[in-house]
């Protein structure tokens, strides 16, 4: 008996040596091959560009739609700004530090310091991405200053990142399903062809928590493999980043002038101003789904972070420390916004834009509900790669994709899921959301590339397939129409 576990426990140690081994020829590659962000995003503006191009776009009408859809998301790239900001803040914060310390202290083994990360990251992705990506990009800093832990920094990271790769949109982060649960966001030509479409009929079902569920298994269990050995391992220090201290040193006033800066007046202050306002969005409704609407998040999370920190000068100091995590955001993100104003606004010979003509091709192969999901989650992938805003995405996409979804009778909820699903896996090739995370660790994308690009490999497949096989589950409803 002895001999036969002693066996199986050696066959199981080579297996997992062999997906390891195989793991880190990836980010050896990853490594030497893949570019900075700046780079790619460049590159990902000049392939659609030609492409909307053969699709008969007229240069002039290109350019324009790249120098204008920069501008466009200016206020989201703010808005991404101080979520990093913010997250930041609250971290150095003497609770939240404290909390971060004790966390950090649970983890043994480098293996399991990247699974928890990895997990943690995930289930707070369903409350909100940003808390989930910045408090695991901390967490991940924190472990690595641990003297008896030699934690894989890299491996670590991309755990942190699992939330916006395959999380975020299963949870009360889902713009778009927020999107179709709520009557006055949604234009009234969509209208007739979607209705409002609730919770009970997307995050909320049981096909969801399945997902969910298989989803942090095979997360875990990635995470668990590929997690190199210690032979592999390269820590912070290895990689030479430097891990100060997050928290601030102790701050006195040093002169008359500086009362204000050193008293909880300001605070207070601050506090009653928003106090009206806090108690109008959470007074009634779902205060997770208020939480998931940018400007309240950043605005409710900066108000925690000057209440924990108590005095002005502590608070301004921690805003101060955490600008240097957002100068990738600041300088890539607009980008985005011309890659995206590239495959909408530019329209083809036949009338059409890029994105259209895209939909169109994918959802013309379907003639049944499980065809018809499995192209959905197809086309939603490809699109999510060069549009990384599932919200946005969908206000564009929905009308040719529910009116499909509508003529094949397929399941209007599950078929929103399908393309949640399936929007967010391109995040573990595009580093588009990993901007903020790679510079509260002082990385760069191809330090966490090389192991995102093995969750994408083993989830793609598998969630494409459990998405398309959970629509036959599904019995249509036709469009749900309030009364006016």
């Amino acid at each position: 008996m002895s001999t036969l576990s002693h066996k199986s426990g050696y066959e199981a140690q080579a297996k997992i040596g062999l997906i390891e081994r195989f793991s880190q020829r990836i980010v050896y590659y990853a490594e030497r091959w893949f570019p900075d962000a700046y780079v790619f995003v460049v590159a990902a503006c000049a392939v659609v560009a030609l492409a909307a191009l053969a699709n008969g776009g007229q240069p002039l009408a290109i350019s324009k739609a790249f120098s204008e859809g920069f501008w466009s998301i200016i206020p989201f790239t703010m808005q991404m700004a101080l979520v990093a900001i913010s997250g930041y803040v609250l971290a150095m914060s003497p609770p939240v530090a404290k909390c971060l310390r004790k966390l950090a202290a649970v983890p043994k083994t480098s293996r399991s310091a990247v699974v928890m990360t990895g997990v943690l990251s995930l289930l707070l992705s369903l409350i909100n991405w940003g808390l989930a990506l910045i408090f695991c990009g901390l967490l991940v800093r924190e472990m690595a200053r641990r003297t008896n832990l030699r934690l894989d920094y890299r491996a670590a990271g991309a755990a942190a990142y699992l939330s916006l790769g395959c999380g975020f949109t299963l949870g009360m982060s889902s713009s778009a399903a927020q999107f179709q649960a709520t009557p006055a966001s949604i234009p009234t030509s969509l209208m007739p062809i979607t209705g409002v479409i609730g919770f009970d009929q997307t995050i909320l079902t049981w096909q969801n928590l399945v997902v969910i569920t298989v989803l942090t298994l095979i997360s875990a269990l990635v995470c668990y493999l590929t997690s190199p050995s210690d032979s592999q391992v390269k820590t912070a220090q290895d990689l030479g980043i430097d891990l100060g201290e997050d928290s601030l040193p102790a701050l006195k006033r040093q002169r008359p002038g500086d009362y204000f800066e050193f008293s909880p007046i300001l605070t207070l202050v601050v506090l009653a101003l928003a106090s009206g306002w806090l108690w109008e969005t959470f007074k009634s409704g779902n205060p997770l789904i208020s939480l998931s609407q940018l400007n309240t998040y950043n605005f409710v999370f900066l108000l925690l972070g000057l209440l924990l920190h108590w005095r002005a000068r502590s608070f301004l100091e921690s805003f101060v420390k955490a600008m240097p995590s957002i100068s990738g955001v600041l300088l890539q993100f607009p980008f985005y916004g011309g890659i995206g104003f590239m495959l909408t606004k530019v329209m083809g010979a036949d009338g059409h834009s890029l994105s259209d003509a895209i939909a169109h091709w994918f959802v013309s192969f379907a003639n049944d509900p499980g065809t018809f999901s499995f192209l959905v989650s197809g086309y939603s992938a490809v699109l999510g790669f060069f549009i990384p805003s599932a919200g946005g995405k969908w206000v564009i996409e929905a009308p040719y994709i529910m009116s499909a979804a509508n003529d094949l009778h397929a399941h209007l909820g599950w078929t929103l899921m399908v393309y949640n699903i399936a929007e967010s896996l391109p995040n573990f090739l595009n580093p588009f959301w990993m901007l903020p995370l790679l510079g509260i660790l002082r990385l760069r994308s191809k330090d966490l590339i090389g192991y995102t690009v093995m969750q994408f490999m083993v989830h793609f497949p598998i969630m494409i397939l459990l998405a398309t096989l959970l629509m036959s589950t599904f019995t249509y409803i036709a469009p749900v129409i309030p009364a006016k």
